[in-house]
């Protein structure tokens, strides 16, 4: 089966473990002929946002065909609008039975719907990634850009729609709540974790080498917690804070990411013989990272690593957010309600004070995480009806 996957509402960031480069990923392994066309943004090295410098071709580290297509002119417009040089050819080129497009965002969907209404055979997926935490935060993008704007994309492509799956709960509701698309052709499809760096991961010298490399002994319980540390996720530096107070030397966590300037000397004052800030690591080195911990935290917004950390079968602390509590699945997360040092601090000594609390949240996230948030899994249900 031909399945294209379409990013162009959205980022597509060769390197990276978002659904947008699992999907593709695991759909060429399933067996189906693959092919990518995108948008050109991307992320750099340290994972802000960037631009390719123009449009391109090329096969990508799974060897999946990716056509990049440019902006058109002006760029001021149209990066924001999304509007495309070479949509309608692009996807003529690839053929495909299957359209999964990430993202309704963009106006060249207009286009998109002349080549499905020309090949009417083609099964069309459309993906959400847009809720309130990382969208339609301001009157204008809430009641104009989504509310009419990209309202409008999408009820313009709904039918041609198969299904309308939304990646986190909070998104589901963003679909029907904000788009008013029809409940019966929405679904959640979790984000997940790549089977085989889970794989990988999870071979005890690759814990055992990470955990030397931090001075970090088999008996210490580490906590690691990462990802972008800004505004949104200040929160980390609470988290430092409640893991110093901790009165006990084999208590330590480990912080990677990237800071934004006006956090990095607070983030620098909580450095101690118990909490390292490691900087940036690759996206792949993500899962040894978190498959060498004991205890994840996230104490600040969803990002994509919660799902990864319960797909690696990790316990979890997460940030309470209405519409992300799936990656509790039986027992292997608990919620901090709070940006609050004294809860983090409290929650920690619950779980640290009690040998069947934490035994209970391992059990859960080995039996039920890695099988629920798997991306073979994930990507065989994202097209079942074709499969």
């Amino acid at each position: 089966m031909k399945i294209t996957h379409l990013c162009l509402g959205c980022f597509f960031p060769d390197g990276f473990s978002y659904q947008e480069n699992m999907l593709p990923k695991f759909h060429k392994q399933q067996g189906h002929e693959v092919t990518v066309i995108a948008s050109l943004q991307t992320f750099d090295k340290n994972g802000k946002t960037a631009f390719m410098p123009k449009a391109s071709a090329y096969r990508n580290e799974y060897d999946i065909p990716v056509i990049r297509l440019d902006y058109k002119k002006p760029l001021k417009l149209y990066r924001k609008m999304k509007r495309f040089e070479g949509t309608r050819e692009a996807l003529e080129k690839a053929s495909p039975d299957v359209l999964f497009i990430h993202g309704c965002q963009f106006l060249d969907i207009d286009k998109v719907i002349g080549y499905i209404k020309k090949h009417p055979g083609v099964t069309v997926y459309v993906d959400n990634h847009a809720d309130f935490s990382n969208s339609a935060k301001s009157f204008t993008s809430k009641e104009l850009l989504h509310g009419v704007v990209w309202k409008r994309c999408a009820h313009r492509i709904d039918p041609y729609v198969k299904k309308w799956y939304g990646v986190l709960p909070a998104r589901v509701d963003f679909l029907r709540d904000i788009y008013k698309l029809p409940e019966n052709k929405i679904e959640l499809l979790v984000m997940g974790a790549d089977d085989d760096k889970v794989k990988e991961a999870l071979n005890p010298d690759v814990r055992r080498e990470i955990r030397q490399k931090y001075g970090i002994g088999d008996g210490d319980f580490l906590i690691m917690t990462g990802g972008k540390i800004d505004r949104a996720k200040q929160q980390t530096v609470l988290l430092m804070n409640a893991v110093n107070r901790i009165d006990d030397p084999r208590v330590k966590l480990l912080v990677f990411g990237s800071v934004v300037p006006e956090l990095k000397d607070r983030v620098e004052a909580c450095l101690s013989d118990k909490v390292q800030y490691i900087g940036w690591i690759t996206s792949d080195e993500t899962y040894a990272y978190f498959a060498a911990a004991d205890l994840a935290v996230f104490p600040g917004r969803h990002s994509v690593l919660w799902e990864q950390v319960a797909g690696i079968g990790v316990p979890m602390i997460c940030k309470y957010w209405d519409g992300t509590t799936h990656v509790d699945v039986g027992g292997n997360a608990l919620f901090l309600y709070k940006d609050s040092e004294e809860e983090i601090y409290d929650v920690l000594l619950r779980i640290l004070g009690d040998e069947k609390i934490y035994a209970e949240m391992k059990k859960a996230a080995e039996l039920n995480g890695i099988k629920t948030f798997s991306y073979d899994s994930i990507a065989k249900r994202s097209v079942e009806d074709q499969a």
